[in-house]
């Protein structure tokens, strides 16, 4: 999502254009993104008002991937969690109690304010014995002044206060590609990753199979990509040299 279709709320050149082509053609798609803050119709009225319209169904985030996980690991299980709405709502639809009371899980995701009761909390529980989950790696986030913590450094301190990692759902394991395949009914064979992150979005891809073009609209740069020791099968300015070829 950020960096292909979007960047700070507007449109990239040839977003609207190729996810209209998409619908037009019948071509199942999603637009995945790692931030679990956010619910599908949250993230689709976003991307509306940058021009780009995408259904609710046809959006893939950490936090419903984490949540479709556990309900896979632990059906009907229980959770403490810190996050948004995003992930608590994932999380309730797929079955799951969230509770502070000896939970199966303790579930971390993206928020807005980290709180040091919560995270105290959990470190608590973790230490009682409840398995530990965090929907993305990712260190730190964009805001308009600058970098701000995000789930990766939260985790890491939880971690040094427990001595026990958790287990990331979110890009870059390739588990977030194969329950997006799956809730479009896709094979690896037929279908292609687009995204702007090597160290995310392509390595991810290419450990679930896919075909993986990288755009020049995000983050890694076109003189980056010899650093990786994996390269996407294309490098391609922006999203908007693909539409053609949908």
């Amino acid at each position: 999502m950020d960096g292909v279709l979007v960047h700070e709320g507007k449109a990239l050149p040839g977003a609207a254009d190729f996810v209209r082509t998409l619908r037009d053609k019948e071509r199942p798609f999603l637009v995945l993104t790692n931030n679990s803050i956010f619910t599908e119709r949250d993230l689709r009225a976003r991307l509306r008002t940058a021009g780009i319209d995408v259904p609710e169904g046809a959006i893939w985030t950490s936090a419903l991937a984490t949540a479709q996980f556990l309900h896979d690991q632990v059906p009907g299980g229980s959770a403490y969690t810190i996050g948004e709405a995003g992930l608590t709502t994932a999380l309730y639809e797929v079955g799951y109690t969230l509770t502070e009371s000896d939970p199966d899980y303790v579930v971390l995701g993206e928020t807005r304010t980290y709180s040091f009761e919560a995270i105290t909390k959990a470190i608590r529980l973790i230490q009682g014995g409840a398995r530990f989950i965090a929907t993305n790696p990712d260190v730190t986030g964009p805001s308009a002044e600058g970098d701000l913590p995000a789930t990766g450094s939260v985790a890491a301190m939880i971690t040094a206060a427990t001595g026990r990692k958790p287990y990331f759902v979110g890009k870059p394991n390739p588990m977030m590609f194969r329950s997006a395949l799956n809730q479009i009914d896709a094979h690896s064979e037929t279908t292609a990753m687009i995204g702007d992150r090597m160290d995310t979005d392509v390595v991810a891809g290419i450990e679930a199979g896919l075909r993986t073009f990288l755009v020049l609209t995000g983050s890694t740069q076109e003189h980056q990509v010899e650093r990786f020791p994996f390269r996407p099968a294309e490098v391609v300015p922006s999203i908007a040299e693909l539409v053609e070829r949908i």
